[in-house]
């Protein structure tokens, strides 16, 4: 049972698995939620944070200490609604100011449920995030505040991420057509594991027709829509998991069909090329990370929403079951794998944001890379 908080200050804990509280005010919903706490640097760009199904199960904390300032429209949300389990921030807006907005953050996080909580140090949560690693965490306001002995236990019974298998939840249940703008010249099938609504619409200014499919869809499924290329979309949850997704793949790569990954599909082909996958200490999150183009030598300013990573070797060409492999990305803060291409057919993944609606748009070049991909393809 959730209630809102608007005008209000109700008390409320912050309660992470390993004994560490914070405490505030209720912000968003009253009630009780569990998750995973991460932590997100993007000074803009809240709505899209919010609305993007990889944050299923996570409670974000976000660094910026305003937040809330521009409120709600109804142009940015990059899903039909709010996914994150729950929302910590140190000084929410009182009065939203922005052209466009209808309504204020607090009172769309009340109406969808969402358990938040205000006025709490993030900079000290987040320099324990960084230290301890990225954990579970419970967020309690009214009725649902008790003795923190309890509140803990009740936050260490709650499911990790390591081993969750959430795509699924978060996928469309059934296909759709997004049109391309203009005339069309290709065809791609989408496997949605989480997909966000600026994805499709970059392929669609580019003249693609894309059809998003479920996760659980299968190489049939792919083929079914006769694609010049097919794309794997991010999405939450630990890739260890994604058998489905991976078999789908590895057939799409023996058919030697143009393919782009981005995020969780970064991760399904590095699975999918025979690489393990690992779960980071506390992830990348946000819009200001720097990644290298190895292709170009190109620095790029990027967006991530990620606490898994692919495990390949960075200086080295691989050999795997569908050719040679290399790593084609890195992150310049700390070396984690930021892309794969195959040397020998058409197919290569990033594991940040080329879309971001938010920002920043250096990457957005990718989706002309798969273009290209597939008109060297056709010819």
């Amino acid at each position: 049972m959730t209630t809102s908080t608007r005008g209000t200050k109700v008390p409320a804990v912050l309660v992470l698995e390993d004994g560490r509280i914070f405490r505030g005010r209720a912000y968003g919903a009253v009630g009780e939620t569990f998750g995973e706490a991460v932590f997100s640097t993007g000074m803009t760009g809240y709505q899209e944070t919010l609305t993007d199904p990889s944050y299923h199960r996570q409670v974000v904390v976000m660094t910026a200490p305003h937040v809330g300032n521009t409120g709600v429209n109804d142009e940015d949300p990059e899903s039909g609604r709010i996914w994150v389990s729950g929302y910590v921030v140190r000084d929410p807006a009182r009065v939203p100011s922005n052209w466009r907005s209808r309504r204020t953050l607090d009172d769309e996080l009340a109406a969808q449920g969402v358990v938040g909580i205000s006025g709490v140090d993030t900079r000290a949560l987040t320099r324990h995030l960084r230290e301890r690693g990225a954990m579970r965490v419970g967020i309690f306001s009214g009725e649902a505040v008790a003795d923190d002995a309890a509140l803990l236990a009740k936050v260490q019974a709650a499911p990790q991420m390591k081993g969750a298998d959430l795509a699924a939840e978060v996928a469309t249940k059934e296909p759709y057509v997004v049109p391309a703008i203009g005339e069309k010249k290709f065809t791609v099938a989408a496997v949605d594991l989480g997909i966000k609504g600026m994805t499709p619409h970059r392929m669609a200014e580019r003249g693609i027709e894309v059809h998003v499919l479920p996760a659980t869809a299968t190489a049939e499924d792919v083929y079914a829509v006769n694609p010049d290329g097919v794309f794997f979309s991010n999405g939450p949850g630990d890739p260890a998991t994604a058998d489905g997704p991976v078999s789908v793949m590895q057939a799409v790569l023996a058919r030697r069909t143009p393919l782009f990954g981005i995020c969780f599909g970064n991760q399904i082909l590095g699975r999918a090329l025979g690489f393990g996958t690992y779960k980071l200490k506390y992830g990348h999150r946000g819009i200001n990370q720097p990644v290298q183009d190895r292709t170009t030598g190109k620095v790029e300013v990027t967006a991530h929403n990620h606490g898994f990573a692919v495990d390949a070797p960075l200086d080295t060409v691989s050999d795997t079951p569908f050719g040679r492999a290399e790593v084609s990305h890195v992150c310049l803060n700390d070396d984690v794998v930021e892309g794969l291409q195959l040397l020998d057919q058409p197919a290569f993944s990033v594991q940040y944001h080329p879309e971001a609606a938010a920002g920043p748009h250096d990457a957005a070049y990718l989706f002309d890379r798969f273009v290209s991909l597939m008109e060297a393809e056709r010819a």
